[in-house]
Formats: C-alpha cells, sequence, structure tokens
C-alpha cells in the first residue's frame, strides 16, 4: 500500500518542478539581451508511478500516479540553422573584403576625374601638341617639362598608394590570422570545461551558447567545418560534446585541423611570405604546411589573401596574383611601354641644345633614376623625367632634320611625332593596344570586378540576414513568451502548495480527530 504522507511527496515534486521551471525563466528573461544566448526550456516527465512494475506488485485496480519531475533543461536550437549561418558568414566576409579593397582602388585612381592619370596624360598630349605649334617658344618647352614631372609624379603616386593599401592589408591579414588563433584557444578552453562536466550527466547549456558563438566568429575569417565527439562518462543524451574544427579548401576539403578536441590542443594557424616578392607563399597549421593555392576558399583570411596577393610556382616560373599586385603589374606595364614608346621617339628628334652645337645627342625624355630596366616591374614607381630635361627645357628634342639633313629651331616635326605615340599601339600584356585603351580597359575591369564584388557581397549578406531571422525567431527569448511561462508555472507551484495544505488538513483530521466519539 501507499504511504500515508505519499500525497505530500507527489505535491512536493509538483513544487520542485514548477520552481526549477520558474528559474529557467528568470535566467532567459535575464539574458533577454546577450549575445549568442539561445532560450531554455524546462522537460517536463511524470514520475514512475506505484505500484512498479514486477511480479509481486499488488493487484490494484491501477498504478497511482506519483507526480512529476525535471528530466532535462535544454536550450532551443536548430543545428542545422548554424551550419547555413556559418557558410553564409564565411561567403559574407569573403567578398566583404574584396569589395573593400576594390573600392579602396577606385579610390587610388580616382577615375574619371581632372586629378587622376588618364587627365594628366591627356595634359601631356595637348602640352606636346602646343610645342609642335610653336616649337622656339620657350614657355612651351616648360610646360612639357612640367607636364611630363606631373604625369611622372602621378604614376609614381599610384604606385605607392597601392603599396600603402597591400602594406595595410597585410597588417590587417596577421590580425585576422592572430584572431583565428585567439578564438581557437578560446574554443579548444571551452571544450575542456564540457569535457569535465559532461561525464556527470550534466548538460552545459551555458557553454554550448559561448562555444557556438565564438565558432560563428571564427566561420567568418575562414571556412571551417566543425564535428562533435562525446566527452564519454554518464553523460546525458542532450549533451553535445566536445568540438573538433577543421579547415577546408574552396572544393569543401579538410586541408588542416585547427582544434583537436581528441588531444585537447590547437594548432596554431600562420601565414607565409616570400622574402622576395612579400607576397603570401603559404599558411601553416601547426607543423602542416599549405600551398596558398590550396588554402583558397572562402573567409576573411581568403578574401585578404586574394586582395593582398600570393605567390606560387608553376612550370619553373613564379605567377603573382592578386587584385592589387595585378593592379601594380598593370600599371608598371603601361608606365615602361609609355616611357619606352616617347623615349624612342625622343631620341631621334634634335633639341635646341643640338641645334645650337650642331650635334645629335640622343637623350631620353623619361628615365627610372638609376636603374636600367630590363622589364615593367617597377617602372612606376621609378619613372621620372630625365636629368637632362629636368636642367633645362631646351634638351626637349622636338625638330627633325629637313630633307637636306640641317635643323631648324623652328621645326616641330619630332613634337608631332611624341604627341602621335598616343595613338600608337603598343604590345601590352601580350595584347596589341593604345596607351589610352590599355588604361580604360583597367579602369572598366576594376568597375566590372568592384560591381561583381558589392553584388556578392549583398546578396551573401541577404542570406544571413534571413537565416539569423529564422535562427532568431527559434533561438532568442521572447519576454511576452516568458511571461506567459511565468504566470504559468507560478500558478502551477501555488496548486502544489495548495495540495500540501489540503494533505496537512487531511492527515490533521486522521491523527488528531479519528477515535474520538461525539465529535
Amino acid at each position: 500500500m501507499t504511504s500515508t504522507f505519499f500525497g505530500l511527496e507527489t505535491a512536493k515534486r509538483g513544487m520542485a518542478a514548477q520552481q526549477s521551471a520558474l528559474n529557467t525563466t528568470a535566467h532567459n528573461i535575464s539574458n533577454a539581451n546577450t549575445q549568442g544566448y539561445s532560450r531554455q526550456r524546462v522537460n517536463f516527465v511524470q514520475m514512475e508511478p506505484f505500484p512498479p512494475t514486477s511480479i509481486n506488485s499488488p493487484a490494484k485496480q491501477g498504478q497511482i500516479g506519483a507526480g512529476v519531475k525535471v528530466e532535462t533543461i535544454e536550450r532551443v536550437r536548430d543545428g542545422f540553422l548554424d551550419n547555413q549561418y556559418r557558410n553564409e558568414s564565411t561567403k559574407t566576409e569573403y567578398w566583404n573584403v574584396k569589395a573593400d579593397a576594390l573600392k579602396r582602388m577606385e579610390d587610388i585612381l580616382n577615375e574619371p576625374s581632372e586629378t587622376g592619370l588618364s587627365a594628366t596624360m591627356d595634359r601631356f598630349w595637348q602640352s606636346l601638341q602646343d610645342l609642335a605649334v610653336n616649337p622656339s617658344s620657350t614657355g612651351a618647352r616648360s610646360v612639357v617639362r612640367e607636364r611630363g614631372i606631373a604625369l611622372a609624379e602621378t604614376f609614381q603616386y599610384l604606385s605607392s598608394s597601392i603599396k600603402s593599401v597591400q602594406t595595410e592589408l597585410k597588417k590587417e591579414l596577421n590580425v585576422t590570422v592572430t584572431d583565428v588563433n585567439f578564438l581557437s584557444s578560446q574554443i579548444n578552453h571551452l571544450n575542456q570545461k564540457i569535457a569535465e562536466i559532461e561525464p556527470h550527466g550534466y548538460v552545459a547549456n551555458d557553454l554550448y551558447d559561448e562555444r557556438d558563438r565564438l565558432l560563428d566568429q571564427l566561420s567568418s575569417l575562414a571556412n571551417i567545418k566543425v564535428t562533435y565527439s562525446p566527452s564519454g562518462g554518464n553523460s546525458n543524451e542532450l549533451a553535445e560534446g566536445v568540438a573538433t574544427v577543421e579547415i577546408l579548401n574552396d572544393k569543401g576539403n579538410s586541408i588542416g585541423t585547427l582544434i583537436d578536441a581528441k588531444q585537447k590542443k590547437t594548432n596554431e594557424l600562420s601565414a607565409n611570405y616570400d622574402s622576395e616578392t612579400g607576397l603570401v607563399k603559404s599558411l601553416t597549421i601547426g607543423t602542416k604546411e599549405i600551398d596558398v593555392l590550396d588554402f583558397r576558399g572562402l573567409g576573411k583570411i581568403s578574401g585578404l589573401i586574394d586582395s593582398y596577393g600570393y605567390m606560387y610556382s608553376s612550370e619553373d616560373s613564379v605567377i603573382e596574383e592578386g587584385i592589387y599586385p595585378d593592379l601594380l603589374k598593370q600599371l608598371d606595364s603601361m608606365a615602361f611601354d609609355f616611357a619606352k614608346g616617347i623615349n624612342n621617339v625622343h631620341r631621334e628628334g634634335w633639341s635646341v641644345k643640338d641645334v645650337q652645337s650642331d650635334v645629335h645627342t640622343p637623350i631620353d625624355f623619361f628615365s627610372f633614376g638609376n636603374r636600367q630596366l630590363t622589364n615593367s616591374k617597377g617602372a612606376a614607381e621609378g619613372i621620372q623625367v630625365s636629368n637632362e630635361i629636368i636642367s633645362s627645357a631646351d634638351y626637349i628634342a622636338a625638330a627633325l632634320p629637313d630633307s637636306e639633313g640641317k635643323v631648324n629651331i623652328g621645326d616641330g616635326q619630332n613634337a608631332i611625332q611624341l604627341a602621335g605615340v598616343k595613338h600608337n599601339e603598343f604590345i601590352i600584356d601580350g595584347k596589341k593596344t593604345t596607351l589610352s585603351s590599355y588604361y580604360e580597359g583597367i579602369i572598366g575591369g576594376m568597375a566590372i570586378l568592384s560591381q561583381e564584388a558589392d553584388r556578392s557581397a549583398t546578396n551573401s549578406q541577404m542570406m544571413k540576414d534571413a537565416i539569423n531571422d529564422r535562427k532568431q525567431s527559434i533561438s532568442s527569448v521572447s519576454l511576452d513568451e516568458e511571461m506567459t511561462n511565468m504566470i504559468q508555472f507560478q500558478q502551477a507551484y501555488n496548486a502544489s502548495a495548495r495540495m500540501i495544505t489540503l494533505q496537512d488538513e487531511l492527515l490533521d483530521r486522521i491523527i488528531n480527530g479519528m477515535g474520538l466519539s461525539g465529535r
């Protein structure tokens, strides 16, 4: 038979269960604005009934309910949405970085404008045409010299600005790699705490939330894959276990383990730069070196590498790629071929100095300082007006000999030839084109890349926001819902307390009232 105090125990269990539910509700309300927090709920189950099922159980009409108990307190979260969110976060940050890098590039080139390279070059061509009209004018020669200096300085400014932004991107890349290692260390520390708690049957909801928050941040920096393994011991069925984090390439294949949950350690990530080019050549995870082409995928790190630049070997040659290295290479090619084209024509002409001495001394209009360039690398940074022309505008070769070999100081035929270089075709980057068409191609290509990056970043952000809204609809705390739950649990608690009062009255009647006659 049941105990005399059986009803008291049933009511007490009800009060304890509702008290746990109220405590959980208070916890949810307190963390309504906590970043990464997932609302929690209490799972009630009925107690094992009396009498228990056995061969010696007493014959009764049915089992008697023994009340309620709290089986688990679980957090409300959808793992599928977590994976979707992290995938979109990886894409979004990658395209945001590229869009920002291209925006900086557009700001540097500043085209179309009155101060950009295109306008500066047009003014240089115009000064040569003016010199052709009035070749004996000292003022016209001075204008050509100053326009040439301005053009060289524009090339130099663009080159130095590009390299300056590259330096900033390199610093940002190093900081991002440090962030990855810091987040990995924190996640590994949480893994260790979770591994200590779960074997005792506890469910570490708040630790799971913090770990997921860090994993969300990590997913924006690199393309990661998260797998879970049990902690062992007497783990609850809701226990998530410890998390192992791997970095994936653009094909979805693992290229290294960042957090090894089984070994309870992290493998630090580092970027390796080529000593000559300064570009990224590989990355290291722990002791494993990964070629930069194998690492390329999504996330902020890949976006920074694609923007800053990387290098690799292919068929005994070194290939340099990236948004900024490509632009710098194109700018160098343009400056090199421009200077070479002007110099070839200028060396054929006669200057005022030549006419005065009656001796033709070929000189270059542009030089590259003390360097003798055999290829275009570094041309935009080093281009300058030659020292002879800087010292005197009379060294500008505007004239050509006539049919009898005589040179007139007022002749402007070579100035016309110099101005005509604008329309000459060059082989730049393997393409036959004019200087203006080549530069227009650079600007147009950059605009297309920028639009594509902006479009991809916007689309990814929209998808990320949509998934996050779905996550929040499931996991976030609704104060209205929590207030409703609080009233519900409070009323249930009061009802259980009222049952205890009722049981007390029954026992009082049985103990103090039975056996007394006349009452």
